[in-house]
C-alpha cells in the first residue's frame, strides 16, 4: 500500500484477479447465458473476453501465448471448463508481472509501452471491471471496493478516453450519481451504469 492507502502494482493485479476468480466461482448453474452490462455479451462471453485480454497482457511481454481468439468476438471460443481456462490465463499473466521490476519505466502491453504501475493497473482494470459485469449479471455482491477502484483509476484516468475514442472499448462516460463512492464513480467514468441489473430483476 502507498502512503495514501491506494493498492498498487502487483498487489492490485492480484486483488483484481482474486475478485474475478471469486465471482466466476459464484456464477449459478445455468446462468452462463445471462445478459450482462457489456452490450449483447453473455456471462460466458464476458468471462472469455477477460481471459483473452489477460493472455494478451502476458503475451505482450513474453512474445508468446497470444490469445487464441479475438477478444472482441468472445463467442468464438471457451468451450468446456470456463473456470480452469480463466485460472490458467490469470496465473500466467500474474507470473509474468511478478517477474518485472516495480520501477520499470516501460512495460509492453497491448496498449503500447506503459510504466509498470500503469500497466499493472490496466490489466487489473480489465479483470476488475469484468468481474463487476459478471457479478451484476448474476446477482452477486460487487467485487469493486473503493480501494480497488482507486488503484484501477491510475489506468482509467490515463487510458479510458483513448480506448473509448480509438477502439470503442468503453461507452461514453456517464454522470456520476450523487453521493457515489469511488467504485461507483469509476464505473460511471467507464461508461457502466453502477446500478445496472438484469431486466425484470
Amino acid at each position: 500500500m502507498s502512503a495514501t492507502g491506494t493498492v498498487e502494482g502487483i498487489e492490485l493485479l492480484t486483488r483484481a484477479h482474486d475478485r474475478l476468480r471469486d465471482v466466476v466461482a459464484g456464477v449459478p448453474e445455468g446462468a452462463w447465458g445471462a445478459p450482462t452490462p457489456c452490450g449483447e455479451w453473455t456471462v460466458r462471453q464476458v468471462l472469455n473476453h477477460a481471459r483473452l485480454d489477460q493472455q494478451a497482457y502476458g503475451a505482450a511481454i513474453t512474445g508468446a501465448g497470444w490469445p487464441d481468439a479475438d477478444p472482441f468476438h468472445p463467442v468464438d471460443g471457451l468451450e468446456g471448463d470456463a473456470t480452469a481456462a480463466l485460472d490458467k490465463a490469470l496465473a500466467d499473466v500474474a507470473d509474468v508481472y511478478a517477474g518485472l521490476p516495480a520501477d520499470a519505466e516501460e512495460v509492453a502491453t497491448p496498449l503500447g509501452p506503459l510504466p509498470f504501475p500503469v500497466a499493472a493497473a490496466a490489466a487489473a482494470m480489465d479483470a476488475g471491471v469484468h468481474a463487476w459485469d459478471i457479478a451484476a449479471a448474476t446477482g452477486q455482491a460487487s467485487p469493486l471496493d473503493d480501494d480497488l477502484a482507486e488503484g484501477i483509476s491510475l489506468a482509467a484516468d490515463r487510458l479510458a478516453d483513448h480506448l473509448r475514442a480509438s477502439f470503442g472499448v468503453f461507452a461514453a462516460a456517464r454522470e456520476v450519481p450523487e453521493g457515489a463512492g469511488r467504485a461507483e464513480a469509476l464505473l460511471a467514468f467507464l461508461g457502466r451504469d453502477p446500478h445496472w441489473a438484469p431486466a425484470g430483476s
